[in-house]
């Protein structure tokens, strides 16, 4: 049997029978000290989340735009059982420096997710940081690094490992063998997300720190497109569509078939039909995930239409006894045989046991379980010092698969032939420059010796 005809229960994470007694341990443990920093969307989503199955005090916030922070501030006052307003910080350091902290979360945009990572480890704080976990390779391998270093717990937000009817895809159609010998996946978006307005650029708003947003990023000049929310559409600051969207479904790929590095990494694309729009990411993209005997296959497209409508963010598992499609919203398996049933599952967005979630702004109903599903598992592995469904090494190894496919891309297309061992592109000294990028003045780039 190879790796992909039956698998093993994982000894990370949390089975879907499991989920229910972890969470009612969690409910009756002790409290923890929480921090934010990053006040958006994501991170007050997941915020608000743990706050669901938890018993935290959330101590302290970071955000370097002084009105959001405020805003998050007043929710996590009403959502919390202590009703107590959180102090508020622009700087993460200070944060850290003037609290004692058990939890920090990370919900930053993607140039800023390495250092305070890194900090907050260092701080003896166990840390649930947004995906991907780097905007450069060298980024990641010190996070990693770092975590191992100081012995703590660090989950990424690849949550689709936690989200409960792929879980049970898992458990109940791959590793029971019903897709028999797996030699195929494709991942995909289609969804038309990448921006297409020019704006011209202008002043930062007043409650803005823009110099600090920026931080260690390449410095442009501000436009409305970069904050609040918009910065995915500069590389400067992102991953592009595959930091954003691949990471998730590779990701997902790679929990379900028990795959480690790829090989071979080759992309091409490139922005072929939005020409007029202000961002620099692409809109059209092709990769593979070259797994020796597997590959993994991306395809996006910010325009056009999706192949199949009902799976337009997805992962499609192609076995020689039956088809797996997966996505946010429902799974479907597809036997080749008469004999054997089809099974579909809906995903339950659990409305009715979290009644906030109706009303919660710009919160993904659907996504809601699957977060905090994800921080059972976190909390979960906090409390036994184990490691979590999507420990920092496995959200390492997805990240850094797309960087190098967005690297391969930028290289006119050229194939990227991977070492684990080292870190490195074989034979390859341009793309190996490549994977640090240089950090502005006076942040620091981190790498695993300096850790």
């Amino acid at each position: 049997m190879n790796r992909r005809t039956f698998i093993e229960t994982s000894a990370a994470g949390l089975a879907c029978s499991s989920i229910a007694a972890a969470a009612a341990e969690i409910a009756n443990g002790p409290t923890k000290r929480v921090a934010l920093i990053g006040s958006g969307w994501y991170g007050k989503v997941d915020l608000l989340r743990l706050i669901q199955v938890a018993p935290v005090e959330v101590v302290a916030l970071c955000d370097v735009d002084s009105a959001m922070l405020s805003g998050a501030a007043d929710i996590v006052a009403q959502r919390q059982k202590s009703g107590r307003r959180p102090k508020t910080y622009g700087d993460y350091r200070a944060l850290l420096k003037e609290n004692k902290l058990d939890l920090v979360l990370i919900g930053t945009p993607d140039h800023w997710h390495a250092l305070p990572m890194i900090a907050a480890v260092q701080a003896g704080c166990d840390v649930y940081v947004q995906k991907p976990t780097s905007i450069d390779v060298v980024e990641s391998r010190a996070m990693l690094a770092a975590a191992r270093k100081y012995d703590r717990v660090v989950q990424v937000g690849t949550q689709r490992r936690s989200t409960p009817h792929l879980m049970e895809a898992r458990e109940q159609i791959v590793s029971k063998g019903l897709l028999g010998n797996i030699a195929h996946a494709e991942v995909c978006c289609y969804y038309h997300m990448r921006n297409r307005s020019h704006p011209a650029d202008s002043t930062p708003p007043a409650t803005l720190n823009y110099d600090m947003w920026s931080g260690p990023a390449p410095r442009r000049p501000y436009s409305e497109l970069c904050h609040p929310r918009g910065w995915r559409a500069f590389m400067e600051y992102s991953n592009g569509i595959v930091g954003d969207m691949c990471v998730h479904m590779l990701d997902t790929v790679r929990w379900m078939l028990d795959l480690g590095w790829p090989t071979t990494v080759v992309s091409q694309g490139g922005i072929l039909v939005d020409k007029q729009a202000k961002a620099n990411t692409t809109d059209t993209q092709t990769a593979c995930f070259d797994f020796d005997d597997l590959q993994v296959v991306w395809q996006h497209r910010a325009w056009g239409h999706a192949p199949d409508p009902d799976y337009p963010w997805a992962a499609f598992l192609y076995g020689d006894k039956g088809t797996l499609k997966l996505s946010v919203n429902r799974y479907d398996f597809i036997p080749r045989s008469r004999g054997v049933k089809a099974i579909h599952r809906d995903v339950k967005m659990e409305l009715e046991e979290y009644p906030e979630d109706k009303t919660e702004k710009d919160l993904e109903r659907h996504v809601a379980p699957a977060v905090r599903v994800h921080m059972i598992d976190f909390l979960n592995a906090v409390a036994k010092r184990t490691r979590p469904v999507a420990d920092i090494e496995q959200g390492h190894i997805s990240s850094v698969s797309c960087i190098l496919a967005n690297l391969s891309q930028r290289l006119g297309g050229r194939a990227l032939r991977w070492d684990p061992e080292t870190h490195t592109v074989i034979d390859d000294p341009e793309a190996n420059r490549l994977l640090s990028r240089p950090y502005a003045a006076p942040w620091n780039h981190p790498t695993p010796e300096t850790i």
